[in-house]
This record gives C-alpha cells, sequence and structure tokens, in this order.
C-alpha cells in the first residue's frame, strides 16, 4: 500500500512518521486545500512526466502552472505527462496521491522555486485521503530534490 511505503520513507531514516489522514479526498489541489484548511498555493502538488530517455518527478505549489517554453528550455523536450496507469505504475502511488516519498522506483525529483515562498507545504501521501505537513527544503534534502524555476 502506497500511504506505507510513504511512513516507511520516513521512519527508515529515523524520523516520525508525518502522515495523517484525511476524512475527504484530497485528490485535486482544491479538494486538498479544503480537507487540510490552507490555500490553494500551499498543496505540494506532485507531477509525473516523461523525458525521452527516463521519467521524472516536479514539485510545485498547488496554483502554480507548468510553463512550457521553460519546460523545454531546462528539459530540452516537450513537457509530456505520465497516463494516469503510468503514474502508479513508475511511483507507486495513485493519481491524487503521487508524492516523492517511498516511491516504487527511483525518480529525479525537481522542485520548483514557487514553493520556496511558504513555510510549510502539504503534499499527498500515497493516498487521496493521506497527507503531510513539511518545509520545501526537508522535501529537498530528504529527496535529492533539485531546484528550478519552470512554473508560470
Amino acid at each position: 500500500m502506497a500511504v506505507e511505503d510513504v511512513r516507511s520513507f520516513f521512519t527508515e531514516k529515523g524520523l516520525a512518521d508525518p502522515v495523517f489522514e484525511l476524512s475527504t479526498s484530497s485528490a485535486t489541489v482544491d479538494l486538498a486545500a479544503s480537507a487540510i484548511g490552507v490555500e490553494p498555493g500551499r498543496i505540494a502538488k506532485t507531477l509525473a512526466f516523461r523525458l525521452k530517455e527516463k521519467d521524472i518527478l516536479i514539485v510545485a505549489k498547488g496554483d502554480a502552472k507548468i510553463d512550457n517554453k521553460k519546460y523545454k528550455q531546462h528539459f530540452k523536450t516537450k513537457a509530456k505527462m505520465l497516463t494516469f496507469e503510468e503514474v502508479e505504475a513508475v511511483t507507486g502511488h495513485p493519481v491524487g496521491g503521487v508524492c516523492p516519498f517511498g516511491l516504487k522506483t527511483p525518480l529525479e525529483i525537481y522542485i520548483d522555486q514557487s514553493i520556496r515562498q511558504f513555510e510549510t507545504v502539504y503534499p499527498a501521501a500515497g493516498s487521496k485521503y493521506a497527507a503531510l505537513e513539511i518545509t520545501p527544503t526537508e522535501i529537498v534534502e530528504l529527496t535529492g530534490a533539485v531546484w528550478i524555476d519552470i512554473c508560470e
């Protein structure tokens, strides 16, 4: 189960389990913001893309949009998101629960500058009914994510 993989990711690093369960779905940014009681920007959405030779994740603030021109300049290719089926097969997390923690396969992770403005953010935690609170810096430290400027 993907939520357990996220919990294990943290406990295996000797950290407290930060995952909390939600009583309503947080499958979209707006649903997550409502369920948690924060502004949509503080939801850390994780998007899965396919580059020519590999798959990557990009974490951005909830109300940010990927800027196609910046994406193409950075990755030298057009943005191509993974399909619903591919997302779960690659990450081990269902759409609506994707996060950069407890992944099925190791992926390169990028984190957009847009999220730096928040002290803490709320990514999903392997399910559309689970989330966690974390600082953007902790995401980078725990996952090896690389800061980029890729959103509008």
